[in-house]
């Protein structure tokens, strides 16, 4: 009887170890720039197996051109992008069915970033002054509501574009203050560069506190349950960077070593504290006056409904 017993587990264990495996489900992930510590919840997530413990295959691109992922998923040609608040609006105000499903970073990073040693000590300073840019998008608004703060106007001020030689132009007195430079990059990188910088926060300044870096996917895609799993994978990710951040940053250099240096590692840790702990969590209040202050400045005609471009997975 016994051999029997036995025999026939032994059957059923056989059967059991050829059936096949059940498929992760594949899910493409467009980023907003190339690799950077501003990734390292999405880093950690693949590396450490915590996609494919939650049933996903993920692929992360980092994109030619930094403006392609959201039409790129609107399209249909990836499931999900890295981009930012500010800009989906007017992505959805364009026409693209894009809908905000997660946050990755839950706070503004774009600084006004002068040298400390430089001609500007204070905002008020600024007057006759010039403004360099990277790309021209909401540095208007921005600029034009932290300059009210002291009772300047644009008006007051010269903007350049500058391209993305936001450090150089500003080290070599090219321009007195740059926008679009982030607090978690240039400002280390200025230190580094023995040209130690200071930094006005927008919003410290009049422009509400929105989510820098944000997930969308395409509006068809809503209710797929792999955007609850892709949320929860990166949720896990984000505790772990939280609660271990040494270990962590091993795993990102040692998966991109060509990040290993000096102003990555201090960025990463400058980072850390600015990755959202609850990636599916909506704030809807948040979301409305940032959208307030885009119809005053003239960037939105409406507010729109919430849930016409954001939701929280479930």
């Amino acid at each position: 009887m016994k051999s029997s017993i036995r025999l026939a587990a032994l059957g059923l264990a056989a059967v059991l170890s050829i059936a096949p495996v059940q498929a992760a489900d594949k899910l493409t992930v467009l980023l907003d720039w190339f690799y950077n510590p501003d990734h390292a919840p999405l880093v950690i997530a693949k590396e450490q197996g915590i996609f494919e413990k939650h049933g996903l295959d993920v692929e992360m691109i980092a994109p030619a051109d930094a403006s392609a992922p959201p039409r790129l998923v609107a399209a249909g040609q990836a499931d999900i992008a890295v981009t930012y608040q500010p800009d989906l609006m007017l992505q959805v105000k364009e026409g693209l069915p894009l809908t905000r499903i997660g946050t990755l970073i839950e706070t503004p990073l774009n600084a006004l970033i002068v040298l400390k040693d430089g001609p500007v000590q204070a905002l008020a300073d600024l007057k006759g002054k010039k403004i360099g840019y990277s790309v021209a998008s909401l540095q208007n608004a921005y600029i034009g509501t932290v300059l009210a703060s002291v009772g300047l106007t644009e008006k007051d001020v010269e903007m350049v574009n500058v391209n993305f030689n936001l450090t150089t132009s500003l080290m070599s007195g090219q321009v007195d203050a740059v926008i679009d430079g982030y607090r978690n990059v240039e400002l280390i990188q200025l230190g580094l560069e023995g040209k130690p910088g200071r930094a006005f926060f927008l919003e410290e300044h009049g422009v509400p506190a929105y989510d820098e870096l944000i997930y969308v996917t395409r509006n068809e895609l809503r209710g797929d349950p792999r955007m609850a799993r892709f949320l929860a994978a990166v949720e896990e990710a984000t505790i772990y960077l939280t609660n271990h951040p040494d270990e962590a940053l091993a795993t990102f250099v040692k998966a991109h070593r060509e990040l290993d240096n000096q102003l990555n590692r201090d960025s990463f840790y400058a980072t850390l504290p600015r990755f959202a702990k609850r990636p599916a969590a909506l704030d809807i209040g948040r979301y409305d006056r940032f959208a307030e202050f885009m119809k005053a400045k003239g960037l939105l005609a409406a507010v729109p409904p919430i849930d016409s471009y954001a939701i929280a997975p479930r």
